[in-house]
């Protein structure tokens, strides 16, 4: 939407606040983003993950939230593993979404059980965190903009513990 003087402003915020939230349907997501996560499971050795329709069912309702209030943050006291992925101005595959958390293995250490200087690889870890057993996503659209949420169950980071 390109902003012109025909337009007022307070017409501009209530055309992008009316726009409609969308989720993907659960069968275009669900078998690509188990695979995905399982392949990378493979790679270091740890059992594949199960689908959770309740773990889809609340990263739903959250992405949703997300989509229609315009945040990006962690769900407050959640009790399972979360990870988030938020695109604009594109639609993101779910190989896509899992490759970019997948992509933080380069700074992340097994050996010293850290992640590089300055970087972020609690993603990574939590995909390929071993007693995790079941993950549930989804993903909200708003306009332009796509919230992706996944939950797994049980939770994995836990300080001082190496994911494998």
């Amino acid at each position: 939407m390109r902003l012109t003087p025909s337009f007022p402003t307070s017409f501009l915020l209530l055309s992008l606040m009316s726009l409609p939230i969308r989720s993907a349907p659960t069968e275009s997501i669900a078998r690509p983003i188990l695979a995905a996560h399982n392949a990378i499971r493979a790679r270091v050795g740890v059992p594949p993950l199960e689908w959770s329709t309740q773990l889809e069912s609340l990263a739903r309702e959250w992405s949703r939230s997300l989509a229609s209030n315009g945040q990006f943050r962690h769900r407050p006291s959640g009790k399972y593993g979360e990870n988030l992925f938020e695109i604009q101005g594109d639609r993101a595959t779910p190989q896509f979404v899992v490759g970019n958390w997948a992509s933080e293995a380069k700074d992340y250490n097994l050996s010293s059980n850290t992640c590089r200087r300055g970087a972020q690889c609690g993603h990574y870890t939590q995909v390929v965190w071993r007693n995790t057993t079941q993950v549930g996503c989804a993903v909200a659209r708003r306009g332009q903009r796509e919230v992706w949420v996944c939950y797994y169950n049980p939770p994995g980071n836990w300080v001082g513990e190496k994911p494998y």
